[in-house]
């Protein structure tokens, strides 16, 4: 869920006084306590916040605390008389509650008890989840977070919402946008893709629209990335950091899928001798992984390959620095000889993840080809191809054309992305510009309930 959503649900679920926890996850960097923070004082007359990570590199206070009388006894001594209050009053907000995975499970019992009002913000919860032995079912609401999208982003530079929302119902009508402005969204989009959605990054953007400053904080986060991925074990820590050091130099191979013996220069590696390693990556949030399928079938859960998969940064600014450093000219001016293919074929999978919850799939075919994006269409039952083009042949695509032509596929639309103005309709397919990719989305909630 984006920033301005995840803020709105925030809000009604906290006023709500809804008894179910609510977690908020995503990747670091992108926000999320500033928000709880914000919503949660806007709320609440005591606001007490602990963090858990800076506890963990400090007293440890929370290590061993098992039980709800040991959370409290430890609670009251990091902030004393703040604890006088009531749930009504009171909110306590746990910052980085995947540092300690028991507080996951503990968390039930701090409902049950309804002392106080709680809310709680973690990375890696989809790694943690599976490793705790006692879900605390019933008592949480896990809601996902991401990046500002591009939707978001021309919040930021000045769109209105009423502006927004016409965009979008521009695209539910499949209208084309004139010349001007599609030559200003098109500008805006252009410069997304060289900032991305980190909220340090965009804000320096809108500050200074100084690229080597903005680059230096794309350098900073990319760091902490690895730093997180050092903290693992010691058996996978490197296989995960050579992992993630590989997604950009994957985008420049033409089917951009993980290799597995480039993982240690090993041959005979298969998916599951990895999966621990790609399932840190894709749990914490730093990449976003897209499985393949052969012979879809809605849902497509039934038809995944376990055996080849791809991987895309989780932010196109991150991205971008890595394949272009300070050269802005490669990203605006359409150089002929650079192929921005697997930059535009990254932000539209962060643009599919953050509007359509679970995993996003590929159709992969020795004799046609690939299709880079597959969707399940919850309304039909049937599936929702995506074809991303950056260049102008973006009415050739042979992949494409035998998936449809395939009628046990169930399609009902398909979508093929480009820079073009124009919108155009070619039996299933509808062409539309690159900037409308936001507005595809699943009608499947991305609320998780425990």
């Amino acid at each position: 869920m984006l920033k301005r959503k995840i803020r709105s649900y925030i809000y009604e679920h906290l006023a709500s006084k809804n008894s179910k926890i609510l977690v908020i996850d995503g990747a670091r960097q992108i926000g999320k306590s500033y928000i709880i923070r914000e919503v949660a004082k806007s709320l609440f007359q005591n606001y007490v916040e602990i963090n858990f990570a800076e506890d963990k590199n400090g007293p440890r206070l929370f290590e061993s605390a098992t039980t709800k009388e040991e959370f409290y006894f430890r609670l009251s001594t990091v902030v004393g008389d703040r604890l006088k209050g009531t749930k009504e009053d009171t909110i306590i907000f746990l910052d980085g509650i995947q540092t300690y995975p028991h507080l996951l499970t503990l968390l039930k019992f701090l409902k049950e008890d309804g002392r106080y009002t709680y809310i709680a913000s973690g990375s890696l919860l989809g790694v943690t989840l599976r490793r705790t032995t006692s879900v605390p079912a019933g008592s949480v609401i896990i809601k996902h977070m991401f990046q500002l999208d591009f939707e978001e982003f021309l919040w930021a530079n000045g769109f209105t919402e009423e502006a927004v929302s016409a965009l979008e119902e521009k695209f539910r009508k499949r209208e084309s946008l004139d010349e001007s402005m599609h030559a200003r969204i098109m500008d805006l989009f252009k410069k997304y893709l060289l900032v991305g959605g980190l909220p340090d990054a965009v804000n320096e953007f809108l500050s200074s629209r100084n690229i080597m400053a903005v680059r230096d904080i794309h350098e900073a986060i990319h760091t902490l990335y690895g730093i997180d991925a050092a903290q693992y074990d010691e058996e996978h820590k490197l296989k995960i950091s050579r992992i993630y050091d590989m997604i950009p130099s994957l985008m420049g191979n033409k089917k951009k899928r993980i290799v597995y013996r480039d993982v240690e220069g090993k041959i005979n590696k298969r998916n599951e001798d990895y999966q621990d390693e790609f399932d840190y990556v894709s749990g914490a949030g730093i990449a976003i992984e897209v499985k393949a399928v052969s012979s879809p079938v809605f849902p497509l859960k039934e038809s995944e390959s376990k055996n080849l998969l791809k991987f895309y940064m989780n932010d196109v600014g991150l991205l971008t620095n890595e394949l272009y450093k300070y050269n802005i000219d490669a990203v605006m001016n359409d150089r002929l000889s650079v192929n921005l293919g697997s930059v535009y074929e990254s932000v539209v999978a962060s643009e599919l993840r953050a509007h359509c919850l679970g995993q996003l799939y590929y159709y992969d075919n020795k004799a046609h080809g690939e299709v880079e994006f597959l969707l399940d269409d919850y309304d039909n039952a049937a599936l929702l191809p995506v074809e991303v083009k950056s260049g102008k042949d973006y009415t050739i695509h042979r992949a494409l054309n035998a998936f449809l032509a395939n009628p046990d596929y169930h399609v009902h639309d398909a979508f093929v992305l480009s820079n073009e103005r124009l919108i155009k309709k070619d039996r299933f397919i509808t062409y539309i510009p690159i900037y409308y990719a936001p507005f595809i989305q699943s009608s499947h909630p991305d609320v998780v309930t425990l």
